[in-house]
C-alpha cells in the first residue's frame, strides 16, 4: 500500500476533477431551477463519495494489471505463429467476457419480449466473432475503415428489417458490452499483438479491437429481433427507494455492496481464468511480476465494487428526478442544453476513458495529448445529449440520428489519419461506459415520463447517442492535428504514428 500511495493521490486528484464538476452542476439545478427532495440529494452526494474513491481504485489497479495483462496475453498469442489458436482463443476471450459484463446483465433484464438468455447469448457470439476478425485484421495489416464502411452498412440495412421499439435495445449493445472490464483488457490486447509487429504502420492498427466488437453485438440483436420479431420490446423503469434519513442512506448502501460484489467478481473471473492458462502454459511470469499484477487485480475489484455502488444507488434517482423535474417545467426545452453541459462533463467519470488516453498518449509518445483527448470526447459526448434530449421531447426516430451520424463519421474515415480513425471508433464504445447507463439514461427515462412519451422508442437510445458522436469528434481532432502537421507545428510527421525515440546519453539508466 505504502509503495502505491503516490500513485493513489494522482488517481484522486484526478477523480476529483472527473467527478467535481457534475457535482457542481448537479447541486446547482437542484437548489435553484430543479429542486428536488433532500433524500435524492444526500443519496447523490453520498454516491459521490463513492464514484471519487471507486475510480481512485480502478484507474490505478487497471494501470498496474489489466493492461499489463492484456499485453502479455496480446504478445503471446500473436508469438505462437498459429492462425486457428488465436481464432478459437479469440472468440473463447470475447465471448466469456461479454457473458459476465454487469451492464448486459442489465440490459437483458429490462427487454421482456426475448428470453435473457437469448439475448446475451447472440450478444456475446457478436463480441467474440468480431474479436476474431479484429485479431485477423490486425495480423494481415487490412485497413479498419473499409472494415467499418461494410459492418455499419449491414447495421442499417437490418434496422429497417426490425421493429421500431426494438431499435433502442440493438443500438445500446454495442455500448453496454464495452464496460469498464471489457475495455482495458481488449485495448491493451491490442498494444500487446502491435508489438509483435514491426512494420511501420503496427501502432496504427494497434487500436480498432474495441470498435469491431462494438459493431458485433448491435448486428447480432437486430439478427436476433428479425428471428423473434419482439412486439414492444421495450424496457422497464426501475423503482427507487428515497432515503428518508441518513439511517435508510446507510442501509441503502450497504445493501447495494455485496450484490456489486458478486457482480464485479462474476465479471473478472473469466478474465482471471483465461489469464491463469495463458500463465501456466505459455507466460510463465516469476512471482513478483505475479504479485504485482495480484495487487493491482485487488485495486481494480474494489474500485469497481464501491464505483457502481455509487453510480447504482447514488447518481441513478439522482438522474431520475432531475430530468422528470427539468422537464416537467413551462419550458422545458432547457433540459436540451441543461443535458449538454452534463453530457461535457460527466464523460469524465467514466472509468475507462482514462485507460484509454493513456495508452493513447504512451503509444503516440504524448504527440496526442490526453487534454486534446477529453476535449474532443466531452464535446461529442455534450453534443450526443443534446441530440438525445432533442428525441426525448419530440418523438423522432432514432434511426434520423444514427444513419446521418454514422455516415458522416464513415465519410470522415476518408480524410482523418489512420490511427485517429481507429481511436475514434474505439472512444465511441469507452465513452458510453457505467456512468451513461447509470446517470444519463435515467436522466432521459425521467424527462421522457414527464413528457409524456414512449420509453421504448425515445428514452433509450442515449447509450447509442454517446458512444456515435465521439467517432466524428475524434477525427475532426485528427484532421486539426493533420493540417498542424503539415505547417510544422506539430510534434510528428505525416504518415507517422510515433516519434522517433531519442537516443539515450552517456548517463541513462535504461530498463530491460
Amino acid at each position: 500500500m505504502r509503495l502505491y500511495k503516490p500513485k493513489l493521490q494522482e488517481k484522486l486528484e484526478e477523480a476529483f476533477k472527473a467527478v467535481g464538476p457534475v457535482v457542481c452542476i448537479v447541486l446547482l439545478l437542484c437548489f435553484s431551477i430543479a429542486p428536488v427532495s433532500l433524500g435524492i440529494v444526500m443519496e447523490f452526494l453520498a454516491g459521490a463519495v463513492f464514484l471519487v474513491a471507486g475510480m481512485m481504485f480502478f484507474t490505478l489497479g487497471a494501470e498496474i494489471s489489466m493492461t499489463p495483462m492484456g499485453e502479455k496475453v496480446g504478445s503471446s498469442m500473436t508469438k505462437s505463429r498459429k492462425l486457428w489458436v488465436m481464432v478459437v482463443l479469440g472468440f473463447i476471450l470475447g465471448f466469456v467476457i461479454t457473458v459476465s459484463e454487469p451492464d448486459l446483465q442489465v440490459l437483458a433484464g429490462q427487454v421482456p419480449s426475448i428470453p435473457s438468455a437469448a439475448l446475451i447469448l447472440s450478444v456475446a457470439c457478436g463480441v467474440g466473432f468480431f474479436l476474431v476478425i479484429a485479431l485477423v485484421r490486425m495480423l494481415a495489416g487490412i485497413p479498419l475503415a473499409p472494415m467499418l464502411i461494410v459492418c455499419y452498412a449491414a447495421v442499417m440495412g437490418l434496422a429497417f428489417l426490425v421493429p421500431g421499439d426494438f431499435l433502442a435495445v440493438a443500438f445500446d449493445s454495442g455500448g453496454v458490452t464495452t464496460g469498464p472490464m471489457t475495455v482495458p483488457f481488449i485495448m491493451a490486447m491490442g498494444v500487446g499483438i502491435s508489438s509483435v509487429r514491426n512494420d511501420t504502420h503496427a501502432a496504427d492498427d494497434s487500436f480498432g479491437l474495441v470498435s469491431l466488437c462494438s459493431v458485433g453485438p448491435v448486428l447480432a440483436v437486430l439478427l436476433l429481433g428479425i428471428i423473434f420479431r419482439p412486439a414492444g420490446g421495450g424496457y422497464a423503469a426501475a423503482e427507487h427507494v428515497e432515503a428518508a434519513d441518513s439511517v435508510v442512506l446507510r442501509q441503502m448502501f450497504a445493501s447495494s455492496i455485496p450484490r456489486c460484489m458478486g457482480e464485479i467478481a462474476l465479471s473478472m473471473l473469466p478474465v482471471l481464468a483465461f489469464f491463469a492458462v495463458f500463465q501456466i502454459i505459455s507466460l510463465k511470469m516469476d512471482r513478483r511480476a505475479l504479485g504485482r499484477i495480484l495487487v493491482g487485480l485487488s485495486y481494480t475489484y474494489v474500485g469497481l465494487v464501491v464505483f457502481l455502488t455509487g453510480a447504482n444507488v447514488g447518481f441513478m434517482p439522482a438522474g431520475s428526478f432531475l430530468g422528470e423535474t427539468l422537464a416537467g417545467l413551462k419550458a422545458r426545452w432547457i433540459i436540451v442544453p441543461v443535458g449538454m453541459v452534463i453530457g461535457y462533463f460527466i464523460v469524465l467519470a467514466e472509468p475507462a476513458v482514462y485507460v484509454l488516453m493513456k495508452q493513447v498518449e504512451e503509444l503516440t509518445d504524448g504527440a496526442v495529448s490526453g487534454t486534446a483527448m477529453k476535449l474532443s470526447l466531452s464535446v461529442g459526448v455534450a453534443c450526443s445529449v443534446g441530440l438525445a434530449m432533442t428525441r426525448v421531447l419530440t418523438g423522432i426516430s432514432i434511426l434520423w440520428f444514427v444513419i446521418p451520424g454514422y455516415a458522416l463519421a464513415l465519410f470522415l474515415t476518408f480524410a482523418s489519419p489512420k490511427i485517429f480513425t481507429a481511436i475514434a471508433f474505439d472512444s465511441g464504445g469507452v465513452a458510453s461506459g457505467p456512468m451513461t447507463a447509470a446517470f444519463l439514461l435515467p436522466f432521459a427515462m425521467g424527462a421522457c415520463q414527464a413528457a409524456g412519451g414512449s420509453l421504448a422508442r425515445d428514452a433509450f437510445g442515449v447509450v447509442a447517442m454517446v458512444a456515435m458522436t465521439p467517432l466524428i469528434t475524434i477525427q475532426v481532432l485528427g484532421l486539426i492535428y493533420q493540417m498542424q502537421t503539415r505547417r510544422g507545428t506539430a510534434d510528428i510527421r505525416p504518415g507517422q504514428a510515433l516519434r522517433e525515440p531519442e537516443p539515450y546519453g552517456d548517463y541513462d539508466i535504461i530498463e530491460l
